[in-house]
Formats: structure tokens, sequence, C-alpha cells
């Protein structure tokens, strides 16, 4: 892997204490003209969880692993990390990668999929990045890896697990949910390369349905599934992709489903939203309405994940053709000006 001297790893950023919170959330919500108030009620989700965001300590965890997985396997990349909200912030890991006298960085995002937020905001963060930096390394951003054998496995792997948790009985007739985060519908009929036909959507919603059915055929059984989406924050005026989850619990339970396994496949980790919003919100949905729910763990450390991203540096380093189990077909590595654009 000579063609780069450094690996990176590109994250979302959290708080990790109380006084972190609010200012955290300012900076996800830059330019927005959100009101406090909003972002105080926001806030009172880390705050159930001692204002800490499991994130940060899920970077470092994922971060220990690759260095492991990378040393066993005879890779020989410093590996990196920065974030676009919150320390370590990603123009600092720029500048550190400068004084240290790397050259060439290949990057990865934790977000396997394609829409703005997800990837072309990373390739922004990047460039806005090294324009601050003088004498700022050059940074290949990996590809999206939503059907990436390794993901899908370790998805698969810890379905089952979750599956395994329910009563005997249960178990052939849950459904299994796969859970995203909704976005604008707008946002999602621009995501993906705009060469590539995705068919009535956007690369997002594709890519998390190829996913879904990809680690369904891995977990086998003959389950029922289907996507659900969660985190919305938008205004009411604006249509963003449905069905939310706790709206679908409750169709679920009068169309007589008595347990449902929820799959985050739209997240690499087990971080705040995956922790409120399924293992809060959506475990109390599923509590008053008297259905079973169990949730499948995120890849995080998975051996398989783990694996994964040695696989896609490979990949990148040796120009090999990007790979996977999906059905759509993928251009290149190398994102369009126009990929993932907000229209």
């Amino acid at each position: 892997m000579s063609s780069y001297d450094a690996f990176l790893l590109l994250s979302f950023g959290g708080p990790e204490k109380t006084d972190d919170v609010i200012p955290f959330l300012e900076n996800v919500t830059r330019g927005r003209n959100i009101p406090r108030e909003r972002l105080a009620q926001v806030g009172e989700h880390y705050f159930l969880f001692g204002g800490v965001s499991p994130i940060n300590q899920q970077c470092r965890d994922l971060i220990e692993a690759i260095r492991a997985d990378f040393d066993a396997n005879g890779v020989e990349l410093p590996v990196y990390w920065g974030n676009r909200n919150w320390d370590p912030y990603l123009e600092e890991t720029v500048a550190q990668m400068a004084r240290d006298g790397v050259r060439r960085v290949v990057a990865l995002a934790t977000s396997a999929h394609s829409c703005y937020s997800s990837h072309r905001q990373y390739i922004e963060d990047i460039d806005r990045a090294r324009a601050a930096v003088e004498d700022a390394p050059h940074i290949d951003l990996i590809r999206p890896y939503y059907d990436h054998p390794g993901f899908i496995e370790s998805f698969a792997d810890n379905t089952v697990k979750a599956l395994e948790r329910l009563p005997a009985e249960l178990r052939p007739g849950a459904r299994l949910l796969y859970s995203a985060h909704s976005i604008p519908e707008t946002m999602a009929q621009a995501s993906g390369d705009p060469r590539q036909d995705y068919g009535p959507t956007g690369a997002y919603e594709a890519q998390l349905a190829e996913a879904a059915r990809l680690i369904t055929e891995r977990v086998g059984g003959g389950h029922r599934y289907e996507l659900v989406y969660q985190s919305r924050s938008g205004p009411p005026s604006q249509p963003w992709l449905e069905p939310d989850i706790n709206d679908r619990l409750a169709e679920l339970k009068d169309e007589g489903v008595e347990a449902v396994v929820v799959v985050p496949h739209g997240f690499v980790s087990d971080h705040m939203e995956v922790k409120y919003d399924l293992d809060v919100e959506a475990l109390e949905t599923a509590g008053k309405l008297g259905m079973r729910l169990e949730r499948a763990l995120c890849p995080g450390t998975h051996p398989a994940f783990v694996a994964m991203v040695r696989d896609l540096v490979a990949e990148r380093s040796e120009e090999r053709p990007p790979a996977g189990l999906s059905r759509i077909v993928r251009k290149c590595h190398e994102c369009p000006p126009d990929c993932c654009k907000i229209r």
C-alpha cells in the first residue's frame, strides 16, 4: 500500500461532557437558524447519558482495532482521526499530518451510504480543512461501502444474535425492520452519482434497500423485512423519507406482528441516534403496544468490519475496480463534482 503514507478516520463527532452539549449542537446546526429552545430539547437526549455521546469512544475503539489489524497484516500506515463537529476537529488533524510530513492520505468516513450529509459533505469537509492548512496532504475519500461483505456480514451476524434473544416461539414470525436516518426527499432524490440510474429513488434509498436484502439473505429463516426511518428533524411542511419507525410499529401491531428485530443498517456504530431513537423511543413505543423488540448491534469493531477497512484501503491503493455484493453498478472511486449535491 505504498501509494499512501497515512490512514484517516473521518467521523461526525460528539460531546463528551454536559458543558459540551449545546456548543456541539450549535456546531451541527450552524447556519440553519435553529432556535436555542430546540437545541435544548435535543440536548436532553444527551443529558440522559450524562452529556456524553458514545461516538467518540466508539471511534477510539475502532481506531485501536484498525491499528491492531494493520499491524497483524503488515499494513504500515499511521492512523489519524478527525471530526466534523467536535474534537478532534478535522482541520486540526490535517495540520498535524502536515507537521508530521504526511503527503498522501486514504480516508474512511463512518457513513456507508450515499447522500449529501453522509458522503458529499465529508468531501467538502476535506476540501475546507486542506484549504486552511499550509502544505496540506492530498486526501482521498474511500467510496460508500454499504455492500461490502464486511459490512453485510457484521450486520448479519448481529441480526442473528438479536433474533436469538427473542423467545423461541416469536422468532419465526419476527419482522426485520431496517432503520436509517431519514433525510429530506429532495436530498434523497439527488443522492448518488448522476451518471447512474438508481430506479425510482436516489442512491440513498436504493443502497439501503440493497443492503437490507443482502443482510436478510445471509440471516436466513425467510423473515419478512422492510425499510423504516428515524431521527427526522425537519419542519412538518418538508417531505422526509418515511415511514417513521414508531408509526410503522403501530401499524405492524394492528397487522398482528408480535415481535420485531430492528437492524440500524444506516449506521456503523451505536451512537446517540441509535441509543436514543431506537433503544429509548422505539423500545418505549413497542412496549406500549405490547410488542417484543430487539435491536441488532451496529458493526462497531466487529472483526469482519475491521477487516473491511483494510480491504478498502488496499482497493483504493491498488486502484482495483470498486467491488461489492450489490446489483447496483458502481462507476468508479472518484465522485463527480455534482454527486450527492443538494439541489
